[in-house]
């Protein structure tokens, strides 16, 4: 079988050591957990939490069959990139000089980005897209010179 990513959306209650019991299905099967975002949702008891992990399309099942057996979860579901947008934001911080400053900033305009804070050696931006398009902007700011980036991991609805 094909090993690929897959996207696993969750709904549990909002209780402490949720997590750790999610993450110790994924350890005990030898899955690693590629990224991993949650946050609340509109009802502040419940977080909806998102994992990308590696494996072929069977693995991942046993995975969410175990994780349906978890006493908080609520729903466990796949989520397939047909159906639901898929997104991730990255913020990086740019390292500004004489040299590199007028490149940055028409790759800034060409790219799309959005600058959220530019002190006088500094610049920090913010973009989404999809993975792919976040890894294709990452590697075309490489040569510039990223001091720092920070990338939000996938999110789904």
């Amino acid at each position: 079988m094909e090993v690929k990513k897959h996207t696993i959306k969750l709904i549990v209650h909002n209780k402490p050591d949720v997590l750790a019991r999610i993450a110790g299905v994924f350890s005990g099967r030898g899955f690693n957990i590629e990224s991993i975002s949650a946050n609340i949702t509109r009802e502040p008891e419940v977080t909806k939490i998102r994992i990308v992990t590696k494996g072929d399309s069977s693995t991942v099942t046993k995975i969410q069959n175990q994780l349906k057996k978890l006493v908080d979860v609520q729903s466990v579901s796949h989520v397939r990139d047909s159906k639901y947008g898929q997104r991730e934001m990255v913020l990086m911080r740019l390292k500004l000089t004489d040299e590199n400053r007028d490149n940055i900033m028409k790759m800034i305009d060409t790219c799309e980005c959005k600058i959220v804070m530019k002190k006088g050696d500094y610049c920090v931006i913010e973009a989404t897209g999809s993975v792919e398009d976040i890894q294709d902007l990452v590697n075309r700011f490489e040569p510039l010179g990223i001091e720092d980036l920070s990338r939000s991991g996938t999110v789904a609805l």
